[in-house]
C-alpha cells in the first residue's frame, strides 16, 4: 500500500481482490477485533503485532508436519473413499483439518487461547474491511471439515454445512467440535458475486482510497490463478510451482480419492453449480532443483539436456528408463511412498548407466503422472459424457482430430482402465504457468505427451525474458493469482454498476472473454499489454528470439539466477544494473550451435539418434553424479568408439536458460493475453501412449511395496 500511494492515485480504485495459499491464521480470543479502529498515522504492522495470534508462525501451504495427523483422521472416518464422499477430499499432507488436529494433540495451551482461525485468503480481506470476513465455499471445501450439498441435495432442503461429526473428531469431544464451528465462522455459499464489504476507515484515511471501493471474495492462489485464465470447458491449466497443480472444469460434485474437486469460486447464484476438478503433484520445483543440481548445475544445461535426450530416455523401444522422484509423501495413489526410484527394463537400479537421461526423465515420470491420473478421472464422470471435451472446439485443434479412433478395451489396453492411444479424452489445449513453463523441453513435453497445444500467459513470456527461473515475477509484470483476483473484483463490481459486464448474460468466464474482447476491438487488435512500462505490441507474428521488446528493458540478457525460489526486487535491480554493463551472453551462441531462440527444440528421434550419440555412455562407466555432463561432448560423437573422452569438446560454459517465446497464435487465444509455446507431435504422442502401461505398472509396483 505504501508503494502504490506514492506511485498511483488511488482514489480511481473501484474494487479490490485478491488470493492467498492454503494456510490458516490463528488468532487469540479478543472480544473485540484488532483490525478495528486502527490509527491512520501509523503503519498497520505495529498495530496488529504478533500478540493477537496464538501462533505468529502458523503451517504454510508446503508444510507436511501434520501428515500423520491427516491419515488418522481418514481412518476414522472409514477410509479415503468415505472421507471423500463426506467432505469431498482424502487425507493429503497440508490438511487444515489435520492441521488443527495436530495443534490440538501437541500445543494445548495454543488450543486453549484460541478464539479464532481464519484461511490466509479471509484473513487478507479483513486487513482490507477492517474487520473478519467469512471464507468462500471453495476455501471451506478444502479444509476437510465441509460438506458440500450438490444442487439436488440442495433442493431437498439440505444447504452444505460444517460436518459436526468430522469437527467433533479434530476437536476430540463436542463441545470442543462446536468451539472449533465457531473459530472458522459462516461460509459464503451464494458462488462469490457479492461484495465482502468496503475499505476500511483506515485505507481511507491512510491512503486516500474512495470510501465506495468494495472489497471482493478473495480464494485460492491456485484457483486464483485459474479463474486468471479462464479456461474453456474442454481445456486444462497446469500451474508448475512448489506444487504442480493440474485443474479443469467440472460440471458436476462426485468427490473420490482419486482428485480434490472444489465449487467454482466464481459464479452467480442464478447460475447452474459449476465445479473445479484438481490433481496435484508435490514433488514439484525441489526435485527438478535437485536433478538440476545433481547432474546438470544449470537451468540451461537440464532443459538442453532433456531436449536431446531421447523420449523414455533411451532409442530403444523396449528398453525405456523410468524414475519417480517422490520426496515427500504425494497424492494417492502415492500418499505413503517415499524415495527416489529408478527402472531399466523393468528392473530397479540404483543409477541409470547414461547419467544424462535422470532430468528428461524426472520430467516424464511428473508429466506422465497426470497423463494417467487424468484418464482415471475421466473414467468417474466428473466431467461429464462428453469427456472427449469437444477438441474440434478448440482454436487451436489437434493434427490428429480426424484420425480414426481404436477399439476400446481391457484387451487393447494392456490392462489399463483406458486406452492411452486415445486423444479423445485429452484436454485440447494446456494452459501452462509458472516457472517451469518457461523450459522450452518441458513445454514441449505437455505438448507431447497430452496431444494438445500448449499455451502460455504473453505476461509470463516477456516477464521469462528478464527472469526466466522464478515463480514470481519481474516488477512490473502481473502474478496470475493476483490477475485473477482483479478480474473478479472487476465482475463483481459490474455487477453492483449495472454495467454491460454485469448483466448476467453469463458465467465470470464469458464475461472476462466479452470484456477482454470489447478491448480488442476497440485497440484495433493489439494484443494485451504484458507490463505497466510497456507500449501495446501490435505484431500477431511469432515473436523474435529473445523477444523481450513489450517490456521495459528491452532484450534480455544471459545473466539470471539459478534457483527457482522467489524473487526479490533487491536482485532483480542488481540484475538490471549488471545488465547495463553488457555482460549479457548473447543466445543464439549459448551452445555454440546457432540455434534460434525462436525454433522448437524437437526431440532428436531413433533415426537421427545413431549418429548424433554414437558417443553415447550407455554401455560405458558413469562418470560422478554429481558432475555437469559434458554437453559438447554430446554432439561431438568420439569416432574411435573407445569410451576416451580425453579429446572431446571441453564443456561450455554455464549460461542462462533460454526460454520458450511465442509461436503463431489466432486472434482468439491473443485477445485472452494467451501465446501458443508448443505444437502436439501425433509421432510423440504416439511414442508416449506406447509407455504409459509400463509406467502405470511400475507405480503400481510401487504402490503395492514390491520394490
Amino acid at each position: 500500500m505504501e508503494k502504490l500511494s506514492k506511485n498511483h492515485d488511488l482514489t480511481k480504485i473501484k474494487a479490490i481482490g485478491g488470493a492467498a495459499q492454503q494456510a490458516l491464521v490463528w488468532w487469540k480470543s479478543h472480544p473485540n477485533s484488532p483490525l478495528q479502529n486502527l490509527d491512520p498515522r501509523l503503519p498497520i504492522h505495529v498495530q496488529v503485532t504478533s500478540q493477537f495470534l496464538s501462533i505468529p508462525n502458523s503451517a504454510v501451504a508446503q508444510d507436511t508436519s501434520a501428515h500423520t495427523h491427516a491419515l488418522a483422521l481418514e481412518a476414522a472416518l472409514g477410509g479415503p473413499d468415505h472421507m471423500a464422499a463426506r467432505v469431498g477430499t482424502c487425507a493429503h499432507a497440508s490438511l487444515i483439518a489435520a492441521q488443527l488436529l495436530r495443534v490440538r494433540e501437541a500445543w494445548p495451551d495454543i488450543w486453549s487461547r484460541t478464539g479464532r482461525v481464519q484461511v490466509a485468503s479471509s484473513f487478507l480481506a479483513s486487513l482490507l474491511c477492517g474487520g473478519y470476513v467469512s471464507m468462500g465455499e471453495a476455501e471451506a471445501c478444502a479444509t476437510g471439515l465441509w460438506s458440500h450439498v450438490s444442487a439436488t441435495g440442495a433442493a431437498s432442503g439440505t444447504p452444505s454445512h460444517w460436518d459436526e461429526g468430522v469437527l467433533e473428531i479434530v476437536g476430540g469431544n463436542r463441545e470442543e467440535g462446536r468451539r472449533i464451528y465457531n473459530w472458522l465462522g459462516d461460509v459464503d455459499i451464494s458462488g462469490g458475486r457479492r461484495r465482502l464489504g468496503t475499505v476500511s476507515r483506515y485505507l481511507i484515511d491512510r491512503y486516500g482510497f474512495d470510501p465506495d471501493t468494495i472489497v471482493t471474495p478473495f480464494t485460492s492462489d491456485y484457483l486464483s490463478t485459474y479463474l486468471s485464465l479462464c479456461p474453456s470447458p474442454s481445456d486444462a491449466v497446469l500451474s508448475f510451482g512448489p506444487m504442480d497443480v493440474l485443474m479443469t472444469p467440472a460440471p458436476h460434485f462426485l468427490p473420490t480419492r482419486l482428485f480434490h474437486i472444489f465449487p467454482h469460486p466464481a459464479q452467480d447464484s442464478s447460475e447452474k453449480r459449476r465445479y473445479v476438478a484438481m490433481l496435484t503433484s508435490r514433488n514439484a520445483d525441489v526435485p527438478r532443483a535437485l536433478v538440476r543440481d545433481m547432474y546438470t548445475k544449470s537451468w540451461s544445461a537440464f532443459d538442453r539436456l532433456v531436449a536431446i535426450v531421447p523420449p523414455g530416455g533411451s532409442i530403444g523401444l523396449d528398453d525405456k528408463l523410468f524414475s519417480f522422484w517422490l520426496l515427500q509423501s504425494d497424492s494417492h495413489p502415492l500418499g505413503h511412498v517415499k524415495g527416489i526410484f529408478r527402472f531399466e527394463t523393468g528392473v530397479k537400479v540404483n543409477e541409470f548407466r547414461d547419467l544424462r537421461a535422470n532430468p528428461r526423465c524426472l520430467l516424464e515420470s511428473q508429466i506422465l503422472s497426470f497423463r494417467a491420473r487424468w484418464s482415471r478421472m475421466i473414467a468417474t464422470g466428473v466431467l461429464g459424457p462428453n469427456a472427449g471435451r469437444s477438441r474440434n472446439a478448440s482454436t487451436t485443434p489437434s493434427p490428429i482430430s480426424n484420425q480414426a479412433k481404436r477399439p476400446s478395451s481391457t484387451a487393447h489396453n494392456m490392462g489399463l482402465p483406458f486406452d492411452p492411444y486415445d486423444y479423445n479424452p485429452l484436454p485440447s489445449r494446456v494452459l501452462a504457468t509458472g516457472a517451469a513453463a518457461n523450459f522450452p523441453s518441458i513445454a514441449n513435453l505437455v505438448g507431447d505427451i497430452f496431444n494438445a497445444p500448449a499455451l502460455v500467459p504473453t505476461t509470463q513470456i516477456d516477464a521469462a525474458q528478464i527472469v526466466p527461473h522464478r515463480n514470481a515475477p519481474p516488477p512490473g509484470f502481473p502474478a496470475r493469482a493476483t490477475l485473477g483476483g482483479a478480474y473478479v473484483a472487476r465482475w463483481v463490481w459490474g455487477k453492483e454498476k449495472g454495467t454491460s459486464a454485469g448483466t448476467g448474460r453469463g458465467g465470470f468466464e464469458e464475461e472476462v472473454r466479452r470484456l477482454l474482447a470489447k478491448r480488442w476491438a476497440t485497440a484495433g487488435g493489439a494484443p494485451l499489454r504484458t507490463n505497466i512500462n510497456a507500449p501495446g505490441i501490435t505484431s500477431k507474428t511469432a515473436s523474435a528470439a529473445g523477444s523481450g521488446t513489450s517490456t521495459p528493458y528491452g532484450g534480455r540478457s544471459g545473466l539470471g539466477a539459478n534457483v527457482l525460489v522467489e524473487v526479490d526486487e533487491e536482485e532483480v535491480e542488481e540484475l538490471d544494473s549488471i545488465r547495463q554493463t553488457n555482460y549479457g551472453l548473447g543466445i543464439g551462441n549459448a551452445f555454440g550451435d546457432g540455434l534460434s531462440g525462436a525454433s522448437r527444440l524437437r526431440t532428436i528421434t531413433g533415426s537421427t539418434m545413431d549418429s548424433v550419440l554414437s558417443g553415447s555412455t550407455l554401455g560405458d562407466t558413469p562418470s560422478t553424479a554429481f558432475t555437469t555432463p559434458d554437453l559438447g561432448s554430446m554432439t561431438s560423437p568420439n569416432p574411435a568408439g573407445t569410451g576416451d573422452t580425453s579429446t572431446a569438446t571441453p564443456p561450455q560454459s554455464t549460461t542462462t536458460l533460454t526460454p520458450v517465446t511465442a509461436m503463431l497464435t489466432s486472434d482468439a487465444e491473443l485477445q485472452m493475453g494467451l501465446a501458443k509455446v508448443a505444437d502436439p507431435d501425433v509421432d510423440a504422442f504416439m511414442s508416449y501412449a506406447a509407455i504409459v502401461p509400463e509406467y502405470c505398472r511400475l507405480e503400481g509396483m510401487l504402490v503395492k511395496g514390491l520394490v
